[in-house]
């Protein structure tokens, strides 16, 4: 099961949300932290990891502990910042590709 999950990382947030979604948990945990499709599929097109995260750590449920609390902001923060330096290392390499013609 760690190599599985080892694996969707190293193939990316997007397919992972989708290997997450296709699981039955999954899609009710993705249901509940998201009451629309609009906001998951734009997190998934701009900020991936971000939206995986945030469904991974979203608690569902009435009460003073459903959402996003304590130390799972930490987790969001550290997909967030995934998400900056690979946009950033792909701006960074840009200059590297043979027919860039840039500025």
């Amino acid at each position: 099961m760690c190599c599985f999950f080892a694996s969707l990382f190293f193939l990316g947030p997007r397919f992972a949300f989708l290997v997450y979604w296709l699981i039955p948990y999954g899609r009710l945990k993705i249901d509940a932290a998201f009451n629309t499709f609009l906001w998951p599929f734009l997190g998934l097109i701009f900020l991936p990891w971000t939206t995986l995260m945030y469904t991974i750590v979203y608690t569902p449920g009435p009460g003073i502990w459903s959402g996003i609390n304590g130390f799972d902001w930490v987790w969001l923060g550290l997909a967030l910042m995934s998400d900056i330096a690979a946009y950033v290392a792909g701006a960074a390499r840009r200059k590297d590709a043979s027919f860039y013609t840039g500025p």
